[in-house]
């Protein structure tokens, strides 16, 4: 059904590496959430994927959880907000669904932690 419903993708060039070490394997948006999006319920944010893995280092570091890349994207934003809340003097409760675990993606982190990864 994906070529038959309205999603937002990475372009209909893009074809990711049989492997992409920042997690996201999947070039388009669930339908579901490419319709939130265009009704301007949810916005998107697209981070460079050494941004994602320092934030879920700092994660890591900080909650002693090795996130997945996947939801390593969602912490990158998390943090983002939270430090605007804090520049803002604003309190805010900032939920996010972490999944996996990073684990099975250790090569990636070494990748990262070794200054090898590039955007």
């Amino acid at each position: 059904m994906t070529p038959l419903m309205m999603m937002y993708t990475l372009g209909h060039k893009f074809m990711p590496p049989r492997i992409h070490a920042g997690g996201l394997r999947y070039h388009g948006m669930a339908p579901m959430v490419s319709h939130a999006r265009k009704l301007g319920l949810i916005d998107a944010v697209a981070y460079p994927q050494k941004r994602v893995f320092e934030a879920a280092v700092l994660f890591a570091r900080t909650e002693g959880i090795v996130p997945a890349p996947e939801p390593s994207h969602a912490i990158a934003a998390v943090v983002d907000e939270a430090i605007k809340c804090r520049e803002e003097g604003k309190k805010r409760v900032i939920l996010f669904n972490l999944c996996g675990h990073g684990m099975l993606d250790l090569a990636a982190f070494d990748t990262y932690l070794s200054g090898k990864m590039q955007d």
